[in-house]
């Protein structure tokens, strides 16, 4: 067979390796290592020397075979070389099946980036004695599907292929496929903040790690290499992509309402605010699965407490129809000692709420609580099971719990935790407004620190003393809160901290705010009920610190003026059915968090649907699913009962007073200090 007719057989064969191609590949060999095989394989005789070197010893030839010789295209994880065809002939037949050889015991290093679509020169002429002689070299074409670069692009863009071709495959590696499908449940439920724009890009991705993971090891090299020029940076870099950090933290165990979290701290505004409660079906199986082998399913639906719920070993008062709704005799002797002629006693004493537990409710036969404007965020219920025999599912020995106004369990801190601020710094501001949807202003917190640096709306954050505006609401559509923080005293300055709440956008609100500052393990509150005018300005307090301890000046007084407060007028005394300490203090308990003293009041109607239960009360064992017990808990709402009891309720770890009257040896008028 002549050279020519050899050189169009592969040419033919480059034609047809290259149809539906786009890319080719290069293989790691030197150049030299395939040139000399190439020489060096010919049948012997057959490659003898010509003149001065071997007959197929050629520089053209040798150019080619260093420019294309090493090229391969990939399909279906299938290696293909240039020299992978028939030629019927046994001279070249063995020269071609060695390179085939060759090329593919080679990996491949990178994808080819061409800088010409010609390669080898077809012919040339020589005159010599006998006259002029052609002589036939390798040469082939690139089709016009390939693309064409210049020479300087080549290490750059090699370099730039390179690296999705790696990122690609570590992502196929790592990125559990139960992550993937986690993720797109998530977009799916429309609980995952811009996901939707990443549900085409994962949909393709989990498709094509389903079908690597089919190939077999040893062709998954190359299996990368084909998917990452196909599908592009997007796909081929997904782990380096905002949506990879939150499939890595899921395939990694990373608890997934922490792993989208990181995720929206990456994509989501500051004051972004999650729609749904992260769970997916898989999490709901478990969950369910938890539930009964555990004994609770009996123990999730949830109303509102009576009287007759409870036995008197765990009450610390109760008037006398509370009395008689109860069993046990433990109050009998409590009205035995009670005189029928108390004395009048007008002078306000102060007095705190342990020894007024332990001095005054024994001897107390009535007891009245002045309700006031600033304790709105303190009313609370009680919540039971609606079955009685059910197993509890709770941290405690009993089945009951409790909510407190706006349907959490400590009212405007855990608040702010929802709107994703910080609550467990050194000093914390926190203000609150718009409870009753009438309030649509624009109020924003403020502080002064000493060194003059104002935080506000305008300048969030001082990396100095590490004080933080996290949370930031201008149009409010339900309950809004504002949070500033300083999380250590070690960079805080020393001096007085001014906190301020200032109207910036007047809409006709009609109502004040509610404030909290907490330090050292109190929390003080403030309320103002009169609207704020636009553009006006209420300071509320002064902090001081020495560098070590914090001391606060009141400048906020309360207001006096009387308003409905579940279904009770403010401002008034309101008699106390029974008082309690909150279910984790029930039956001489050490007690599981904190503990919170509940006085129930006369005709408290609590207008909310309050969740059944709150993940902080639940039994460890279920605690590992605790998005979906998040999200049962607001479907499953407490039922109604006639006589809820329902009240005043305050926690052990807050500053808070209460003015009480009480009837018994002798009237008293008495400020409880928590």
């Amino acid at each position: 067979m002549q050279f020519r007719t050899f050189n169009n057989k592969l040419k033919s064969h480059v034609k047809q390796m290259m149809k539906e191609q786009t890319h080719l590949f290069l293989v790691d060999l030197e150049p030299e290592v395939v040139w000399n095989t190439y020489l060096d394989s010919f049948p012997a005789g057959t490659n003898e020397v010509f003149r001065e070197r071997r007959e197929y010893d050629c520089s053209c030839c040798r150019h080619f075979i260093r420019d294309m010789g090493r090229l391969v295209t990939i399909k279906k994880n299938e290696v293909t070389t240039i020299w992978d065809f028939e030629t019927g002939d046994e001279k070249y037949q063995p020269v071609i099946n060695a390179l085939s050889a060759l090329i593919k015991s080679a990996v491949v290093r990178d994808v080819a980036v061409p800088v010409t679509r010609v390669f080898g020169t077809e012919k040339n002429t020589e005159t010599t004695d006998s006259g002029v002689h052609t002589w036939y070299h390798f040469f082939a074409q690139l089709p016009s599907s390939v693309k064409i670069f210049k020479k300087d692009q080549v290490g750059t863009i090699q370099g730039r292929m390179r690296d999705v071709r790696n990122v690609f495959e570590r992502s196929l590696k790592e990125i559990d496929s139960d992550a993937v499908d986690t993720v797109l449940e998530l977009i799916g439920q429309k609980s995952l903040y811009k996901g939707e724009e990443w549900k085409a890009v994962l949909t393709q991705f989990k498709k094509i790690q389903k079908a690597y993971k089919k190939v077999n090891a040893a062709d998954q090299a190359n299996f990368c290499w084909e998917q990452s020029v196909l599908v592009g940076p997007v796909i081929g870099k997904i782990k380096n992509h905002s949506i990879g950090v939150l499939l890595s933290d899921i395939s990694e165990g990373m608890n997934l309402d922490k792993a989208v979290r990181r995720y929206e701290a990456i994509v989501a505004p500051s004051n972004y605010k999650r729609p749904k409660a992260i769970f997916t079906k898989k999490m709901i199986e478990q969950a369910k699965k938890t539930v009964q082998e555990l004994g609770f399913e009996n123990s999730l639906a949830r109303r509102y407490a009576e009287i007759s719920d409870i036995t008197v070993n765990n009450i610390l008062f109760a008037n006398r129809n509370a009395t008689k709704a109860m069993s046990g005799d433990a109050f009998d002797d409590l009205a035995a000692s009670v005189p029928s002629k108390p004395k009048n006693l007008s002078k306000v004493e102060e007095i705190s709420i342990e020894d007024f537990v332990e001095n005054v409710m024994p001897n107390a036969k009535e007891i009245e609580v002045l309700l006031e404007n600033e304790h709105e965020s303190n009313m609370v219920s009680l919540i039971a099971p609606q079955d009685r025999e059910s197993k509890s599912m709770l941290k405690w020995n009993n089945n009951f719990s409790w909510a407190y106004s706006g349907n959490i369990t400590d009212s405007m801190k855990e608040r702010v935790k929802s709107f994703g601020g910080k609550v467990d710094g050194v000093l914390r501001f926190s203000i609150q407004w718009n409870d009753n949807n009438d309030c649509p202003d624009d109020l924003d917190a403020h502080s002064i620190e000493p060194n003059k640096n104002h935080i506000h709306f305008a300048n969030k954050r001082n990396g100095l003393t590490g004080g933080n505006l996290d949370v930031d609401i201008t149009h409010p559509n339900k309950v809004a809160v504002e949070n500033i923080t300083w999380p250590s005293k070690s960079k805080m300055k020393t001096g007085t901290y001014k906190f301020f709440v200032h109207n910036y956008a007047n809409r006709g609100g009609k109502s004040g705010f509610t404030a909290e500052i907490e330090f050292e393990g109190k929390i003080y509150s403030f309320s103002r009920d009169k609207p704020l005018r636009q553009g006006q300005r209420v300071q509320v307090a002064e902090v001081d610190f020495d560098g070590d301890k914090f001391t606060i000046r009141e400048k906020l007084s309360s207001s006096t003026s009387s308003k409905e407060i579940w279904g009770l007028s403010s401002n008034n005394f309101h008699p106390v059915t029974v008082a309690m300490n909150s279910p984790n203090y029930w039956d001489e308990q050490e007690g599981i968090g904190h503990k919170h003293y509940f006085f129930m009041l006369d005709s408290c109607v609590n207008p909310d649907t309050p969740n059944g239960f709150f993940n902080e009360f639940l039994n460890q064992d279920l605690m590992k699913h605790k998005r979906v017990f998040e999200a049962l808990g607001s479907k499953m709402r407490v039922e109604e009962t006639e006589n809820q009891l329902s009240g005043l309720g305050f926690s052990s770890t807050k500053r808070a007073q209460l003015v009480v009257r009480v009837k018994g040896s002798f009237d008293r008028l008495l400020k409880i200090k928590f």
